[in-house]
């Protein structure tokens, strides 16, 4: 058995919607499986730096950010912006809302925390920023462990996600 499953196997809150506040604050990825973020490390010229994932519980929004990093003075950045309802004592169904594309630089990034700051505010960037409107942008999330500092979780494509309080 993995690690990860043993410690889904002593899951302190086996009932992760009902302690929002653990699941609410800044989280940074230590792991995952998910092709789609692993997949931007093949990028010719360009290496994937720390992704982070901010979660606003009340305001049921999710905002991740993923830092690219490559040719100096192109770092550049993936951020998708989703609306999530639980469906069930510990997943949640995810619709994806806007994404955004761009160079740091031209955007004036300075931080994860500054940037989904921003989003919130209703800032537009200088990048590729487009609202998504496809029905097909939305999946599933199951939260099988959380406590004050560790999240993990499964998505709807077999992803394996593990978090730290950031």
């Amino acid at each position: 058995m993995s690690v990860i499953a043993q410690l889904e196997d002593q899951n302190p809150n086996p009932r992760p919607l009902e302690v929002s506040d653990k699941l609410d604050g800044n989280w940074r990825l230590l792991y995952t499986t998910s092709q789609d973020l692993l997949r931007i490390d093949q990028l010719p010229l360009f290496k994937l730096g720390q992704i982070y994932q901010y979660i606003r519980a009340r305001e049921a929004r999710i905002y991740n950010v993923a830092e690219v990093y490559g040719l100096p003075y192109l770092e550049g950045l993936i951020s998708v912006a989703a609306r999530f309802e639980p469906v069930s004592d510990r997943r949640v169904q995810v619709k994806f809302e806007r994404s955004i594309l761009g160079l740091q630089r031209l955007i004036n990034y300075q931080s994860a925390q500054h940037f989904v700051e921003a989003i919130e505010s209703g800032q537009k960037f200088t990048a590729i920023d487009f609202n998504i409107t496809n029905r097909d942008q939305q999946g599933w999330l199951d939260i099988t462990y959380l406590d004050d500092d560790l999240r993990i979780g499964r998505g709807n494509e077999g992803s394996v996600f593990v978090l730290t309080r950031n």
